[in-house]
């Protein structure tokens, strides 16, 4: 595979994903689309504020590219990433959605600038110079990994991620006890 080629199947899977997470609000109601869903407050247009961040830092800046509008410095002293993570009364539902779609379209234009060896500096990484590749990964595997997230927390919301598996919901009840059951044999066997 050539440089090219590596570059336009990462840049098409960050699409696919980033596609993925942002159908996870459809349909959901202003509460649910921002309630917290985990002990420590994890939620559907929260991970989507936070990749905002994501997109635009890391295939912006780090590039030379700063994003034209304001988003949090990590080098701030009152940063925090949980600050990210979740969205305000003030903030609505689609200002965070065309925040990440606009974070998306700006790192999408330094992605098809950029040959992929460009070279990059993360000062917050052990080794901060960087190449398109590596900051490209890393942003995919963030997105992949709050992607799954958003899957969990949708599931949890309406179950919509298991209906669009193919089994019958009996089944997934059935398989559920199958998994209780080993869990506690295995526990009890300890």
């Amino acid at each position: 595979m050539d440089d090219d080629d590596a570059k336009t199947y990462l840049h098409d899977d960050l699409r696919s994903v980033r596609n993925s997470i942002l159908s996870k609000v459809d349909g959901l109601t202003e509460y649910d689309v921002r309630r917290p869903l985990t002990r420590t407050g994890t939620n559907v247009l929260g991970l989507i504020k936070h990749l905002t961040l994501s997109e635009a830092r890391y295939l912006g800046d780090i590039f030379g590219r700063p994003y034209p509008e304001p988003i949090p410095n990590f080098s701030d002293p009152h940063y925090s990433n949980r600050d990210t993570l979740w969205v305000t009364e003030r903030e609505s539902r689609g200002d965070v959605l065309d925040g990440y779609r606009r974070a998306c379209a700006h790192a999408d234009v330094t992605i098809e600038a950029l040959p992929i060896n460009a070279t990059g500096f993360v000062p917050w990484w052990p080794q901060p110079d960087v190449q398109l590749f590596n900051v490209m990964v890393h942003v995919l595997t963030e997105t992949t990994r709050h992607a799954g997230h958003a899957d969990i927390l949708r599931e949890q919301l309406d179950e919509v991620a298991a209906s669009n598996l193919e089994t019958a919901d009996d089944d997934w009840a059935a398989h559920r006890l199958r998994i209780e059951a080993a869990a506690r044999t295995a526990a009890s066997d300890r």
